[in-house]
Parts: C-alpha cells; structure tokens; sequence
C-alpha cells in the first residue's frame, strides 16, 4: 500500500505561476508569507500529510469512529495525529492574529488544506468545520462570543460544527423546524434534532462549538425566520473554561459508504430541558450568517475532490508501474512489461493527471481571488476578486468533486479486478470521493446557484469579463501550442453560446435553465480549467526555450496537449445540452420513470 507523497513541485508551479503569489504576499497583512516561510510550510506540510496523516488514512477507513451511550470514538490515532496537528499551529494558519491566528494566505491555507484531504479526507474534515465556525463568528458573532470562542476555535483546542439539516427539511432549510426560546437573560433555549452534523461528537478536544439554525417564537415561516445560535457542548464557567454539560446529545451517527473515520452524528437539542445557546448576529439572519460557513466549506469540499483524486492517481501510477501483464502492443512474442506501457492504461492515467493539474490551477487561481477581496487597497480589485470568487466557487466545488468520482472510478479500472478489492486501497477512494457532490449542497444546487445567482441576475456581466479574458490567454497559444488554442477557442465559443442562453431564457423559461444547468457547471468548468492549462503551457514553453530541461516542462506541455484533446473538445456537445437538451429531460409524464 502506497502513502501519499504532496505533488510539491506542481502545487508550487500553480500557486506561483498561475494564482500570482508573489502578488498575494504583498497585500496588507500577508507580508508574513515571505518565500522561505511559504516554502517551509509545503515542506513541512508534506512531512506531516504523509508521515502523519496518510498512515492512518485506511486505518479510518477499516476502524471508523464508534458510538455507544451518546460518546463518540475517533479511529485509533486520530486523537493523537489532531494533538500534534494542534500544537503544530496548523488549525490557525489563515486565522486573524488577533485571536491567535498566523493571518496567512488563502492561497496558501488551500495549498496546505489540500494536503490534509489528499493524506486522509476524513480527518480533515475536523478542522474544515472549524474554520467555517471561526469565519462566521468573525463577521457576525458579538465581542463577547469572539472573546469567548475564537481563541480556542482559532487554535484548535475547541472545534466547531454547522448545524443545518433536519431528518424533515433535507436541503430544504425554509422546512427548519428547531426552535429556540428565549430565557429571559439574553440567552435561548435550544430544542429540536439536527442530522448529518460532521464531527458533532468525538473525543478529540474537550469542547465542541456547535452554531445552530433555529426558530424564534414570533420568526416568520420561511427561511426569512431563521436564526443563527452558538451552543457549546459544554457551558463556559467564569474563567472561560468548559464546565457544566449542556443539553446537547449525539444520539447516532451515520453508518455510510465511505469517510468512515469522520463521525456524522445525529445531535438532539433539548431533551432535557433545553440547550442553551446565544444568538449570532441578529435575529431571523441566521440563514444569511451560515452561508459563511457554508461558502468556505464548498471551496474547501472543492479541494477535497482534488486531494482524493490526487491520491486516487498516485496510487493507481505506483500500481500500473509494478503490475506486468502482456506485452507491448504491436510487440508480437515481446517480453511482458508493466502495463503502464498499454497505450489505454496511459490514457486513463493522463485523463486522471490532466484534470488534477486543472482543478488545482482553477482552485488556487480562485483562492488568490479571494485573497485580493479581502486585502486589496484598491477597491475596484477587491470587487474584482469577489466576484470571480463568487462565480467560481460553485464550480470549484461541483466540477471537481464530480470530476473526482470519475477519476477515482478510473483509479480502480487501472488496478483492474484488484481494484475492486478493498486491500488495495482504490475502493476507499471512490467511495470517500462519493460524498463529495453531495453534501454542503449536491452538484444541482452549485449549478442552480451558478446560472440563477452568477449569471442571469447580473445578465452574465462577471462571466463575460472572465471569457474576455480567456479569450486573450488564446492568443497566446500559438506556433508549436496553436491546435490547443484552437481546442481553447472553440471551448470559448461554447461556453459564450451557453452563457447567453442562459441570460436569454433565465426568466422566460426557467424550467428549461434549470434542466441544463448541471451540463452548464461542466462546461464552465472545463473551458475554465482548460484556461488555467493554456496558461501553464505558454510558461512551459517558454521555460524550455530558455534551456530549462526539467522534465516537468515538457510533462506540463503533455498534460495541456491531452486535455485540450479530450476534455476542451467536450465543450460543444455540453452547450448543446444546456440549450437544447430540456426538452427530453422534461418530456415524459413522472408516472412514465
């Protein structure tokens, strides 16, 4: 069984070369991420991903978390693995000084998080929610509720949940039916059940900070009547310390296809006598307050699509090099060899390795996006970078995490019949990658998100300013790369077909958007990853004619050549079924299914 090993040099390319760190660490409070300290992190980061995490990745899988008696077990070295991963300073690595974070890039976080989730994606689900918990107290939490929880959060000792979903409501957070009543002293009385919470009980820490979506007495019907409330496993004594248990208790959790080392707990608010909880922000603004944590967790499941199709690559190249079967094809009576010379096994494992490269440019071009939202002097380039954040996010997390299931399916085709054998490890990566469409909102909701939100209410102005730039990068593939910018054009083309369907019929028609938007989210992820690839090919280039004679310049060349070949020239058929292709998915009557 193969551990992961950080793919360095290519996370190093993207975050340089195509995301712009150098112009990230000059932003006001990045002035930290000098190059040896962002090397030393990676550096450090891959030595702690595989030497810490990785072991203990089919552990989880074989010796998931268990429940007895309303207590959580974490998988044998979980615990510890999270101490050393807390002492190490990691959970705070982009967190705001004030309450103890180092204040670094997102670009970097999201190189690092990648790491976590490739070494073992169920524990890094922990800190996930953590800092979903952080950036939603950060923006709406009282003074007094950063004191009390941020310093922990931030560091690690204590971790935070999101608690949306109820066994009646689903994704459907209007049916919320948790209800919270006021005690009179500023505080609530939380009651109601909530499912699928990701950590919401284990053994790790000796708290958990658990923000919850209730209803208040007089809230209206809807999800304008929602409210946002911090509710602590353990109430907090005079000095800050956990002290009295509160009446909040996980009464299952979840026996599921995969992530079997990440607790999902069934938590029941209330039952005796009522969980007491403060109110975040203000009251009915809780919905608002959560996508928050909600947007950071899509980018951070993005990523997660990535690192398990990374791992699901290397482990199905470590196997296709030792595994020998058959000769070469056209070498009759020719010696066997490793069937990572049959020009089929080849052509999974590029299909496999082009995307990744894709997705992680797409990822950490977007991450330093946020970056400049956030710490931009100039006003117009902060809008800039919220925007392209804002349009790619739901693509980050619905192409990639889908993109992943594909390579993690073709991760076991490579290992053959092996594959579909748990000891060889490729099973748990497809079924780890499995869940990563579906929550924090299945590949439809990104996508209704995506052409609803990002398109048709702005009439696809962000878009369009984004394809204009896709169209210049074009031009840059030209001589030895000018069947890629012709692949890259065409793609463009589709995609400016598809963006003004969209815009046209949104509101006429909205049926008929909706039935192509899943096929529009591949699209724009495919032309925009395609995109970033053009990019790197022309740095290849370059680097090669300098006399550069790194290998990784002409593999970079290869990977673009072959996506260009097989993915760009997807485009067309995917913008002819965002559309056309409503009318056979609305046609037949629902008793006709």
């Amino acid at each position: 069984m193969s551990e992961y090993i950080a793919p360095l040099k290519d996370i190093r390319f993207a975050m340089q070369e195509l995301a712009g760190l150098e112009q990230v660490v000059a932003l006001p409070g990045c002035e930290e991420a000098s190059p040896d300290v962002v090397d030393a992190i990676l550096e450090e980061a891959a030595r702690f991903s595989a030497e810490v995490l990785s072991p203990l990745n089919a552990v989880g899988d074989k010796n998931g978390a268990k429940w007895k008696d309303t207590v959580v077990t974490t998988t044998p070295g979980f615990k510890e693995a999270y101490r050393q991963f807390v002492d190490n300073g990691w959970n705070g690595l982009g967190c705001d000084p004030e309450f103890g974070g180092q204040g670094l890039p997102r670009l970097l976080s999201a190189a690092v998080s990648e790491m976590w989730k490739a070494s073992n994606h169920a524990f890094s689900l922990c800190p996930m929610l953590t800092q979903g918990a952080i950036e939603a107290l950060m923006i709406a939490g009282t003074d007094a509720q950063k004191a009390a929880y941020l310093p922990n959060l931030v560091s690690g000792e204590w971790t935070g949940t999101m608690n949306l979903t109820e066994p009646s409501a689903g994704s459907d957070l209007a049916a919320v039916r948790s209800r919270a009543e006021p005690v009179g002293d500023g505080s609530y009385r939380i009651f109601g059940q909530k499912i699928f919470i990701t950590y919401g009980e284990h053994d790790m820490t000796d708290n958990i900070v658990h923000l919850v979506l209730a209803r208040t007495p007089n809230a209206p019907e809807g999800v304008k009547g929602i409210s946002l409330f911090v509710v602590p496993k353990f109430m907090l004594k005079a000095d800050g310390t956990p002290g009295e248990r509160n009446d909040v208790y996980c009464v299952s959790i979840e026996h599921k296809l995969g992530i079997h080392g990440s607790p999902t707990a069934v938590l029941a608010f209330g039952d005796n006598g009522g969980a007491i909880g403060t109110l975040v922000g203000e009251e009915n603004r809780g919905l608002e307050y959560m996508f928050i944590m909600m947007n950071a967790a899509r980018f951070n499941v993005g990523l997660e699509g990535l690192g398990d199709a990374e791992r699901a690559y290397q482990r199905a190249v470590v196997y296709a090099r030792e595994r020998v079967q058959g000769a070469e094809v056209g070498v009759r009576g020719g010696p066997k060899v490793p069937i990572i010379k049959h020009p089929d096994v080849r052509r999974m494992l590029m299909s496999m390795r082009a995307r990744i490269e894709a997705m992680r440019a797409l990822a950490y071009v977007t991450a330093a996006a946020q970056d400049h939202a956030h710490g931009n002097l100039d006003q117009v380039a902060r809008q800039r970078g919220q925007a392209f954040a804002d349009l790619m996010i739901p693509v980050i997390k619905g192409w990639s995490t889908e993109s992943a299931i594909d390579i993690a399916s073709i991760g076991v085709q490579v290992h053959g019949g092996m594959g579909y054998i748990e000891e060889t490890g490729a099973a748990q990566h497809l079924r780890d990658a499995r869940i990563t469409s579906i929550y924090e909102g299945t590949t439809a909701i990104q996508a209704n998100d995506l052409i609803g939100r990002k398109i048709a209410r702005e009439q696809g102005a962000t878009i369009r300013s984004v394809i204009a730039e896709m169209r210049a990068a074009a031009t840059a593939l030209d001589g030895d790369l000018a069947g890629v910018g012709a692949r890259q054009s065409a793609a463009v083309d589709a995609l400016e077909k598809a963006v003004s369907w969209i815009v046209d019929n949104f509101a006429a028609d909205p049926k008929a958007a909706h039935a192509g938007a899943v096929p529009f989210l591949y699209l724009l992820g495919i032309v925009a990853g395609g995109w970033q690839m053009g990019r790197a090919a022309v740095i290849a280039r370059a680097r090669l004619a300098a006399g550069d004679a790194d290998p990784f310049w002409a593999a970079k060349l290869a990977t673009t050549r072959f996506y260009a070949d097989h993915f760009l020239t997807q485009a067309a058929g995917l913008a002819e079924a965002v559309t056309t292709g409503a009318a056979g998915a609305l046609a037949i009557a629902d008793d006709s299914f």
